[in-house]
């Protein structure tokens, strides 16, 4: 059971994420093919980017409350480490919720973003994927050839394994703010932000070496590949079918 602790968490914080992530997307990719000239890298990069800001401002009290339910109960080497215990008595759902409460009680509601800067540099993550995941696609479809799901599965999977090995020492980061035990050097605001991050980048280097900044990828990988693949997969047979009811041009699906 240990395995999935904290899977109702994941899955809601994921339901929310994608779905913010994908209607801002899609949104921003309807307005720019209504506009003059084609798709390219670059402006697929910053539909990403700006999608990835919308979805960090917006979801990012529920990956923290995410982080916390996931760890709530683990043994720590680190004795600095306090386990977090936000059991309620009505089942996961009232837990996550009583979790919210507790934070924003103890720790004031600024905690429940904590991990915000590493996560808007962390939108160069989904940014990069789905740059390089159109850029393939469109190179894919050249001359009207249809794609298929095993090509979608691939494209997906290598995108998402480019992207996430570039970023992967940033998202390490991320999780340790977001647990919340990190005291950091004290102060606030970006400056101080920025400092946490370089700091904590900087201990895990003297730790384990530079390629100790990769600790845990292999699982990661293995995680976040399949499950990116899976969803482009599902992802482009939702918007053909939506934009087949909705009798919407082909123009736009490209």
């Amino acid at each position: 059971q240990a395995l999935y602790r904290g899977w109702l968490p994941v899955i809601s914080s994921l339901c929310c994420s994608n779905f913010v992530y994908f209607y801002t997307f899609n949104t921003l990719k309807k307005l720019a093919a209504s506009g003059p000239g084609k798709s390219t890298p670059g402006k697929d990069l910053l539909m990403g980017v700006v999608s990835g800001v919308v979805n960090v401002i917006l979801t990012t009290p529920m990956w923290v409350v995410n982080t916390r339910l996931k760890l709530q109960g683990a043994k720590f080497r680190n004795e600095d480490l306090q386990q977090t215990q936000y059991r309620g008595i009505f089942g996961m759902s009232l837990n996550i919720q009583y979790a919210f409460s507790q934070i924003i009680a103890n720790e004031g509601v600024g905690t429940l973003w904590n991990g915000t800067l590493p996560s808007l540099i962390l939108v160069l993550n989904p940014a990069v994927q789905f740059m390089l995941y159109e850029a393939m696609k469109r190179k894919a479809g050249k001359g009207g050839k249809k794609i298929s799901s095993a090509e979608i599965f691939l494209i997906g999977a290598i995108a998402k394994a480019i992207a996430t090995t570039a970023t992967y020492p940033l998202q390490t980061v991320q999780a340790i703010l977001r647990f919340g035990q990190y005291k950091g050097d004290g102060k606030g605001g970006a400056f101080g932000s920025l400092s946490n991050i370089f700091s904590l980048l900087m201990d895990r280097i003297k730790k384990y070496g530079v390629l100790g900044l990769y600790k845990g990828l292999e699982a990661k990988l293995l995680q976040t590949v399949l499950t990116a693949a899976l969803m482009f997969v599902v992802y482009e047979k939702i918007t053909a079918a939506t934009f087949k009811v909705m009798g919407l041009s082909k123009k736009l699906k490209q």
